[in-house]
This record gives C-alpha cells, sequence and structure tokens, in this order.
C-alpha cells in the first residue's frame, strides 16, 4: 500500500469508535512514528509506497482504545518527544499551558521542584526552556521514575529524580523557588463517563482520587510549599475544573497570597498559582 492507503485504511477503521477528525489524527500520527516522517514529509511522499510490517496489529490495539501514545511509544508536549508506556501518564495539552505560565513567570537561576512527574514531562520541558534553573522532580512510581530519566536524557536536560511520596514529609528535598504540580485530582465518580483509552490504559493512581477527600495531594503539597518554599517563592498546580475556589480558598486559608484561578484553552478553570 501507500502511504495514503495505509493512514486510510487505519482511519476508516477507528471511524468506529472515533469522530472522523480524530480517527484521521490518529492514523497520521501512527504512520509518522512508525516511519520516521514529519508531516511535511509525510505529506511529500503520500503516494510513495509504505509497508508497515505489523499492521493489523496495530490497528486490533487502537480499536480496542489504546492510546495511540501507546501504541507509537512517544507523545509529543511542549515541542518534545516523550517516551511513554502503560503505567505512566499521558501529557496533556493543558499541562503544555501550565509549563509555559511557570516559565513566563520565572526569571534568572531558580530551584524548581516539579511533584508526580510521571513521563517528566514538567520537568524536563522547564529545564529545557529554563536552562540556568535547576530541577529536581519526584513521584512514587519506579516506573515513572525509569522512563521521566530517559526522557531528560533523550531531550538533552539535567534533572534529578527522586522517589517520593506526594503525601508524606518532601522536606528533606530541601528548599525551593518553584514547586510545580500536576496531582491526581479526578474524583472516582467520574470514571464511568470516561473514555476507554483513559480509564482502560492509563494508570488510576495518577488520575483519580477519593470523592470524599478530593484535595487530599494539593493539600499535603501545599503543606510541605509552607516549608520548602523560599519566602516570595511561587506554587503552581494543575486542577480540576471543578475545584478552582475551594483550592483558592484552601490556599488562602494557610496563608499563601497573590492567588490567582486560570483558565485554559477550552475556558476551563486548570490552574492555579500563589506566592509563598
Amino acid at each position: 500500500m501507500t502511504i495514503r492507503e495505509t493512514i486510510k485504511s487505519i482511519e476508516q477503521a477507528l471511524q468506529a469508535i472515533y469522530e472522523p477528525v480524530e480517527a484521521t489524527s490518529i492514523a497520521r500520527e501512527v504512520v509518522q512514528r512508525i516511519s520516521g516522517y514529519n508531516f511535511s514529509q509525510l505529506v511529500v511522499n503520500y503516494d510513495s509506497q509504505y509497508e508497515i510490517a505489523d499492521l493489523q496489529q496495530i490497528v486490533e490495539k487502537l480499536m480496542a482504545g489504546c492510546p495511540v501514545q501507546y501504541v507509537t511509544g512517544v507523545a509529543e508536549f511542549c515541542d518534545l518527544d516523550f517516551e511513554v508506556c502503560q503505567g505512566v501518564l499521558i501529557p496533556r495539552p493543558e499541562t503544555a499551558e501550565l509549563v509555559k505560565i511557570v516559565a513566563e513567570n520565572s526569571l534568572g537561576n531558580k530551584r524548581i521542584l516539579d511533584v508526580g512527574t510521571g513521563s517528566g514531562a514538567i520537568a524536563v520541558s522547564l529545564a529545557k526552556t529554563l536552562k540556568d534553573s535547576r530541577v529536581v522532580a519526584v513521584d512514587i512510581s519506579d516506573i515513572a521514575l525509569e522512563v521521566a530519566a530517559r526522557n531528560a536524557t533523550r531531550n538533552g536536560v539535567e534533572v534529578e529524580f527522586v522517589k517520593v511520596d506526594a503525601l508524606g514529609d518532601m522536606s528533606s528535598l530541601g528548599l525551593f523557588d518553584i514547586i510545580v504540580s500536576n496531582p491526581p485530582y479526578i474524583p472516582n465518580s467520574d470514571r464511568e463517563s470516561m473514555h476507554v483509552n483513559v480509564v482502560g490504559y492509563e494508570p488510576h493512581t495518577a488520575l483519580f482520587v477519593a470523592d470524599d477527600d478530593a484535595l487530599c495531594f494539593y493539600r499535603s503539597i501545599a503543606q510541605n510549599a509552607l516549608q520548602m518554599l523560599k519566602k516570595g517563592g511561587t506554587l503552581y498546580f494543575e486542577i480540576y475544573e471543578l475545584f478552582g475556589h475551594d483550592i483558592a480558598q484552601m490556599l488562602s486559608q494557610m496563608g499563601f497570597r497573590d492567588i490567582e484561578v486560570v483558565k485554559d484553552m477550552f475556558g476551563k478553570e486548570r490552574m492555579v498559582w500563589c506566592k509563598r
């Protein structure tokens, strides 16, 4: 088959479970990743012969709901490529907005802590952008830390990775100018309404929290930040869209100042940041 025909065959199969536009996007990404072509090269070579040896198995995985990033083993984030696998959360565009906000508000040599690093997307992207800063990233998952370390090497940056429980005492890590986190925040009760490509494949420990204590990670990280942020330091969170008011109120009661809730590209409250 030609590249055009290969994309079309994947696209037609995926339209059974995805909207047409998304099916087309996934089909193109699969062929781009496997062929090594960028988008322009893909277009130029549309009518060239190209065979994917295990195409049927790939389509079957996609049809079962497996995210394209896990099928190809790569996710793009902040114009960088990150290795991802089951057991590690796939980085989202909304999180890239968080990285942009942190970078835009950070001048000079900073010590930065990324809590719950997962694939290392936030930590590596900040280390790449803020070249004079020193970045430490923590996670409770050994798999995540191994993948994140490879992603730092892959993207040519130095990040210190440490196994730490975000629900425990992190003060031994020292003082920081910036603490940033995209912790688990989706209430367990939302599981049933989510697509199989999320709940069936991505790590639940990185996604979900108990309905009766949905702010547990924010509370613990903020309590640690009271000890670990330098005076005037900044705490950044990615949040669940319905928690903005509650998190801002909690941070205010804990003594943080200049609290701001920020909407994402979809108009949903997605980030909170504040000063120590």
